[in-house]
């Protein structure tokens, strides 16, 4: 035979119900397959002749169940183009509820998020054509649970120069993200104490949580975080290069001492490089890493250059955690996706990945300076980096209520605090790299009416 069945543009399984009679049996396991899916609309069925032979029936009886859900008006048949599913008429979809609804802003300033519509799809297809075309069949296969030596390599000259990160490919480990990487630090260390930024995202307190840590608030002021408040903990969370929420970078005198702190206790500093690639007003903070590589856990992702959806992650590992990460890789998901590995190692090496940091970052700086010029004299802090500003505001309830109603969605200090009080400073966070280019504009004017009261 020179055709089959999956050449017919669908892979559909029957089970004609032999009760019911070989003729209604098959017109009822069609019916069925094409209300619930399964049989897509202009999907095309094989030939009767060819059906026939499949299911052991007459052609006779193939041709008649056919024709009787043509009549009914489940498929259509013409001549030259065979038998194929009807267009039926669409089921309207459920009306979503009121709360549903509410959680679909019409502008979205939250924090965390950058503008995906500004994703480097072009170069991205370029880097996944060259990654594939030049990729070994092994790189199809299972892979080394630290990831593909490509990406590796391209990582430790890229961090180098571009973070100052001491990172040889040996003690790079790829992860689907910054969550991974921190559940699988949390997992691997000896004592469950980790102190974390307080304020600080409650997400990643609970990754640590559900990862078996116990988590205690170490305080952040204007200097970063405060390291003579750090107790028996040997870990302890940071984001030294732009704080989240506050925006505040780690003096160079709190680097020193959270060093002088880690190397004295044998403790592990896991440094979460959170919009290290978007500094402004000068040249970018170097990682942490690179004063204390033997102390330090870097952690960085694609998520803020590239987008989310790639669930790509890196960490830099001091040398006596590298085995033990790598094993709880293993066990957790073997290895993170290799194509996508490739895919970004090519970018990096043939510096489109560079360029496309370098453009982002002056499209965000834009961005952060409108928003300025739209608040004016307000108290902003954080505005040095990243893709968020905190603005103080006397009562935090009543502008996010006057927010709600303009349907314009805000971070809210009053969440990140690990012990919410009413002493606690009030703000609202602003993520202006969420909004696409178009509709920024807008969500300032919104944002201006709120904060004015209107």
């Amino acid at each position: 035979m020179d055709d089959f069945w999956s050449g017919f543009g669908v892979d559909l399984h029957l089970e004609p119900d032999a009760a019911a009679g070989r003729r209604a049996g098959l017109e009822k396991a069609i019916r069925d397959a094409v209300r619930d899916g399964r049989l897509a609309p202009g999907a095309r069925l094989p030939a009767t002749r060819r059906l026939a032979g499949e299911l052991g029936i007459s052609r006779g009886t193939a041709k008649a169940a056919y024709d009787q859900l043509v009549a009914e008006g489940y498929l259509t048949a013409r001549q030259g183009s065979g038998t194929r599913v009807a267009e039926l008429p669409a089921v309207p979809a459920e009306e979503p509820d009121a709360t549903a609804r509410a959680r679909a802003p019409r502008f979205d300033l939250r924090p965390g998020s950058p503008d995906v519509g500004a994703f480097p799809a072009a170069a991205w297809l370029r880097a996944l054509r060259r990654a594939i075309a030049t990729a070994p069949s092994l790189a199809y296969d299972y892979g080394d649970p630290r990831g593909r030596i490509e990406l590796r390599t391209a990582l430790s000259g890229y961090l180098g120069r571009a973070r100052g990160v001491i990172a040889p490919p040996e003690r790079i480990v790829i992860t689907s993200g910054y969550v991974q990487g921190l559940a699988l630090l949390t997992r691997v260390l000896e004592s469950g104490a980790v102190a974390m930024e307080d304020p600080g995202l409650p997400f990643h307190r609970e990754v640590v949580r559900r990862a078996g840590g116990r988590v205690t608030p170490v305080r952040v002021d204007a200097r970063g975080v405060r390291v003579r408040d750090l107790g028996e903990e040997r870990a302890v969370v940071v984001t030294p290069a732009h704080q989240y929420p506050t925006g505040v970078t780690l003096h160079p005198e709190r680097r020193r001492a959270l060093t002088d702190w880690a190397r004295a206790g044998g403790a592990l500093i896991v440094e979460d490089d959170y919009d290290g690639e978007f500094r402004y007003d000068r040249q970018p903070v170097g990682a942490l890493q690179g004063m204390a590589p033997g102390q330090v856990a870097y952690l960085g992702t694609a998520s803020k250059t590239l987008g989310p959806a790639l669930r790509l992650g890196w960490m830099v590992l001091p040398p006596h955690l590298v085995d033990a990460v790598a094993d709880a890789k293993l066990h957790s998901d073997h290895h993170t996706e290799s194509i996508g590995q490739l895919a970004l190692a090519e970018l990096i090496d043939s510096h489109a990945y560079d360029r496309h940091v370098r453009a982002c970052r002056l499209r965000y700086r834009r961005r952060r300076d409108r928003l300025l010029d739209l608040l004016g004299s307000r108290r902003v802090r954080g505005i040095a980096a990243g893709l968020h500003a905190l603005v103080d505001v006397p009562d935090e309830a009543e502008v996010l209520a006057r927010a709600e109603a303009e349907g314009l969605a805000l971070g809210r200090l009053a969440d990140h605090w690990h012990t919410p009080h009413e002493a606690r400073p009030q703000g609202l966070i602003v993520g202006y790299g969420t909004p696409r280019e178009r509709l920024y504009p807008d969500a300032l004017e919104v944002l201006a009416k709120v904060l004015d009261g209107g």
